[in-house]
């Protein structure tokens, strides 16, 4: 099956690429980084994971809240999609491969495939916007409390992923309103991508539009509903950033940063990582991690919070995700 084949493929570069990030993050001061290790204070790595869990969970209670629109599936169940999207999200570029699983796993509940396929293009929609919102909120802190005064070059990589993820949200909300826009729009992508010499099947574009245009008046019948989905995920993405001002006070060090720089710098850092063409943005979003945090954290412990943070947040998904999935397939 070449969906399974592209996965394994996907599971080893990303293998290798782990192994080359981690002898960077380690070869300047090996020593200090497993000293920092062995000394951590558990009980502040254990609520950095529950913040972690916790933004996975809203982001499945605003799952289950849009199926069960008109079909039913429990929170648990949309609470196990979720964390099986992680490791699909997880091994694939730009996170590709959720989209797809989750469609399928919402059709083994007896939910077509155009409902299911709504319900995956509002929950994307609302994770857009958020990043987008919260993207905002840590440049205009940022420019009026300059925080980052020496990476000046990754300012603007974070402003091109800022555009980036601004105009998919504008495009999304342009096509999802009006389907003679959405038309306009495919023929200038058909276009470009011609020209680029990329091939590109337009029967499938037409359907993306025609999902994203159906998701989105679906979403227009329930009022309100935008605003929780929006909201839902703004708090969800607030619990991910919060994770790293954790993990250094698990390492005892309670002065270097406090949560509004945690937040923004973590925001930045996300939306770096948002167009970094890897699976889970390998070895960009470490050194954007370096970068921006490295403003605050001592050079000795920033490789520590490092490592913890990356597994905390990304492959201790991959893993739980990985696990249930072969569950699953069982």
């Amino acid at each position: 099956m070449k969906f399974i084949e592209d996965l394994k493929r996907h599971t080893i570069i990303l293998f290798f690429i782990t192994v080359i990030v981690l002898y960077f993050v380690l070869k300047d001061d090996f020593s200090s980084t497993v000293k920092a290790l062995q000394n951590l204070d558990w009980i502040y790595i254990i609520i950095a994971f529950f913040f972690y869990a916790f933004s996975v969970f809203i982001r499945a209670y605003i799952n289950y809240r849009i199926t069960n629109n008109k079909k039913k599936i429990t929170l648990r169940e949309a609470f196990k999609h979720n964390i099986i999207t992680q490791f699909f999200n997880g091994v694939t570029p730009f996170s590709t491969g959720g989209q797809p699983m989750e469609i399928y796993m919402l059709t083994e509940h007896d939910i077509s495939v155009a409902s299911a396929t709504n319900q995956v293009v509002q929950s994307f929609l609302f994770y857009q916007i958020a990043l987008v919102a919260c993207g905002v909120i840590a440049i205009i802190y940022n420019f009026f409390f300059p925080i980052f005064p020496t990476v000046k070059v990754l300012r603007y990589f974070v402003l091109l992923g800022f555009i980036i993820n601004t105009l998919v949200v504008i495009g999304l909300i342009l096509v999802s309103s009006s389907k003679k826009i959405g038309e306009k729009i495919l023929k200038g992508i058909v276009k470009i991508l011609k020209k680029l010499k990329i091939k590109v099947s337009e029967k499938n574009l037409q359907k993306k539009i025609e999902d994203y245009y159906n998701g989105f008046q679906e979403m227009k019948k329930r009022k309100g509903f935008l605003t929780m989905g929006v909201l839902g995920n703004v708090v969800s993405l607030l619990c991910l950033y919060a994770v790293p001002i954790f993990i250094l006070y698990a390492m005892h060090d309670f002065s270097s940063l406090n949560i509004v720089e945690t937040l923004v710098a973590s925001a930045y850092v996300y939306i770096m990582g948002s167009f970094i063409p890897i699976p889970g943005a390998s070895g960009g979003i470490e050194y954007g991690f370096t970068q921006f945090f490295g403003n605050f954290i001592s050079i000795s412990k920033i490789a520590a919070v490092v490592l913890v943070w990356r597994f905390i947040t990304y492959y201790l998904g991959i893993i739980i995700g990985a696990i249930v999935f072969n569950l699953e397939r069982r």
